[in-house]
This record gives C-alpha cells, sequence and structure tokens, in this order.
C-alpha cells in the first residue's frame, strides 16, 4: 500500500471531573469520552525522499515538528528505522485548540496510517501504547467510541455505546489555554464533581435524558467566568430545545444533545443567526470502534 486516506474524528466529554493534582504538576481525572462524527481528513502517501512533509488548507497549522501528526510519524519512523518519507495532506475542520482532541485525532490517524502502508504490523493496543507518548487523549483517539478515561487520560475503560442522538457544536471566535484552565482550577470542599458513576450506569441504561441530566464539567468553573461567552452560547442551545448543554474539554467549545434532527437543525440556524459562534456544526454520536 501507498497511500491512505483516514478521517480523524473530534470527541466531546459527556463528563469531564479533576480528582487531584499529583505532585509532578499533572491532573488526575475521571472523564466519559465520545466519538462524533465530526472530522479532520488525513491523505498519507510513501515518498521516495525520507522526511515528513505536511500541508493543510489552515494557514496557522504547524506544518513542522510542532504538529502532533510530525511527531507521531517520526516516532515510528525512528523506531523502525524507516528510510523512506511521507507527504501528509491535513485538511482541518476540527476546531483547532477547543476542547476537541483534532490534533491528537490527527496524531492517532497518522499512527494507524504508517501501520497499514508501511506494513509495521502493530495491533492497536501496541499503536495505543505509543500514541501516549505524544499525547495523553491519542490512545482514546485510536479506540474511539464510549470511554471511561482515568488517570492523566491514559488508562481507558470501554463502555457500551453511547445513545445516538444529534450532537451540535459550537466554537466562538476566542481560543482558551488548556494549561490556564487547570493552573486556574481550585479543587476544595467547595468543588461540584459530576457523577461519573452515575453516567456510566446511565449510559448503559440507555436512556439519554438521564445522561443529559448528568453531564458535568469542573473545568466550566474556570472557563465560563474567564470566557462568559460560553454561558450565552449554552444558554441559546438550551433556548433552541438542547436536552442540555456544556463546554467540552477545557473549551471553549461547546456541545448541546438533541433528541430531534428537526430541532437540532433549527438550533444550528438560531445559533448562526446569533452571531455568538465562529464555527457551528451539526453531526451526532459515532459508535463504531472504526470507519
Amino acid at each position: 500500500m501507498d497511500n491512505i486516506t483516514l478521517k480523524a474524528l473530534a470527541k466531546i466529554n459527556l463528563g469531564l471531573d479533576v480528582v487531584r493534582r499529583r505532585e509532578d504538576g499533572y491532573h488526575e481525572v475521571r472523564m466519559i469520552m465520545q466519538t462524533i462524527h465530526l472530522y479532520d481528513k488525513l491523505d498519507i502517501k510513501k515518498t521516495t525522499e525520507s522526511g515528513i512533509t505536511i500541508t493543510s488548507n489552515l494557514s496557522y497549522v504547524p506544518t513542522n515538528e510542532n504538529n502532533l501528526v510530525y511527531k507521531a510519524g517520526k516516532l515510528l519512523m525512528d523506531e523502525f528505522d524507516i528510510k523512506e518519507g511521507v507527504s501528509v495532506d491535513l485538511q482541518k475542520r476540527i476546531p483547532v485548540a477547543a476542547g476537541m482532541a483534532g490534533g491528537s485525532s490527527d496524531a492517532a490517524a497518522m499512527l494507524y496510517g504508517m501501520n497499514e502502508i508501511f506494513g509495521l504490523g502493530l495491533t492497536r493496543q501496541q499503536l495505543m501504547d505509543r500514541g501516549v507518548k505524544i499525547g495523553a487523549d491519542v490512545p482514546y483517539c485510536l479506540m474511539r467510541g464510549t470511554a471511561l478515561a482515568e488517570g492523566i487520560g491514559e488508562k481507558l475503560t470501554s463502555l457500551p455505546p453511547m445513545v445516538k442522538c444529534p450532537v451540535l457544536i459550537a466554537k466562538p471566535q476566542i481560543s482558551v489555554s488548556t494549561k490556564f484552565v487547570y493552573e486556574n482550577l481550585k479543587l476544595d470542599e467547595n468543588t461540584v464533581h459530576p457523577d461519573i458513576d452515575q453516567l456510566v450506569a446511565d449510559i448503559k441504561n440507555k436512556d439519554l435524558h438521564a445522561i443529559a441530566g448528568h453531564m458535568g464539567n469542573v473545568l466550566e468553573s474556570v472557563t465560563i467566568p474567564a470566557y462568559p461567552i460560553i454561558a450565552e452560547i449554552k444558554e441559546q442551545m438550551m433556548k433552541s430545545g438542547a436536552i442540555n448543554a456544556m463546554m467540552s474539554g477545557s473549551g471553549p467549545t461547546v456541545f448541546g444533545l438533541f433528541e430531534d434532527e428537526d430541532v437540532a437543525r433549527k438550533a444550528y440556524d438560531d445559533m448562526v443567526q446569533s452571531g455568538l459562534a465562529k464555527q457551528i456544526y451539526l453531526t451526532s454520536v459515532y459508535n463504531n470502534r472504526r470507519e
């Protein structure tokens, strides 16, 4: 195989709790990760010249060693002493720096693609073991579906598939630094922690209203006061008929879960007219492991 085209799917967090700050500065989390049908596209081709070249539809996306796609490619090239090169055309649709694991998903697709075109014979688990060296979300992006993530996000437990439903995504003009959010997170007796175990039970029961009712993201306590527009977007989604709306990851992207496709379409139009968000997508929950 000389080339492969892959979809790198985005994720949302149905629940995100931070358990504690470790001595090494990392935060221990308990999160419910969910893949959605919003994706970047990677065209990966073998080249006779060595090295990795990346092109992208977005001028501000790095195309050098600062891109996680590059890091993923180099990791496998170094380990397996690959002499040939690869060129990658990266078409970005997942909002950048938005709490949706876009870069991690691109890196996961690169690992998968390199394994295929160079016939490295690595299992998905072996790719996941390597992916954690690139970023905590990369193993999940290889696994996909519905999962409980613990530790720094690398300890994964596969869950039964989430109920299929429309998902509205809206990212405001701003970008949020994950580092800023975690540095300003206060964990004390007043912290409201989402009930992750209850969410797991709701997912197993396939109860969409219960899932939506128990959604929670502890990082909203930092990001929303700093960027009130996130609360405005949530409010707009709720007004338009979302069962619930919440920030994904460290933000600033907001997602809303809907029961009805027509209501979700109307909510999309309402969001466009509101002018609150720069990037708006109507998508759905993704259940299969890989496509």
